[in-house]
């Protein structure tokens, strides 16, 4: 079944590229957690995820990988780096108007401009506090899942 558009009754699409195997479940235990009706696709490296939202290998088949309504991005990244995952997102017209949450453990203010310079819809430090990391995923979920409306995609 393809989500292509978010429908009322049906999960919000995320797409969560995240390297580590830890951040990556407390992602999807905390939404699931909080009841956030989502589907999570989790791949773990940017050229997987410029593969599944440009198409392209294993992601061919638009069945295979249905355009996601939110993107959770880490920075730090292997084989592709998360700013340039970023980049090549916005510069494609059929998934530029995704909703890009860059999601990762670098306060630096570079890396923040960096990020909104590439036209990130929003930037997040993780906490290193478990509690706090789950608050945020709670705030992230309510806000990007709930309360934000979006174009269809």
């Amino acid at each position: 079944m393809s989500i292509e558009e978010s429908q009322p009754g049906r999960p919000t699409l995320v797409l969560l590229v995240e390297d580590s195997p830890d951040h990556a479940e407390l992602v999807q235990r905390s939404l699931a957690d909080h009841r956030m009706q989502s589907r999570i696709v989790h791949l773990t490296d940017g050229q997987q995820a410029l593969d599944y939202l440009l198409r392209r290998g294993a992601w061919s088949d638009p069945a295979s990988s249905p355009r996601p309504q939110l993107i959770l991005l880490d920075l730090r990244l292997p084989r592709v780096d998360g700013l340039e995952v970023l980049d090549r997102i916005k510069a494609e017209p059929g998934v530029r108007s995704i909703p890009v949450v860059v999601l990762t453990t670098s306060d630096a203010d570079r890396d923040v401009a960096r990020a909104y310079d590439r036209h990130a819809n929003s930037y997040l430090v993780k906490p290193v506090d478990f509690h706090q990391f789950r608050k945020l995923m709670e705030d992230l979920g309510l806000y990007w899942l709930h309360w934000n409306r979006q174009q269809g995609h």
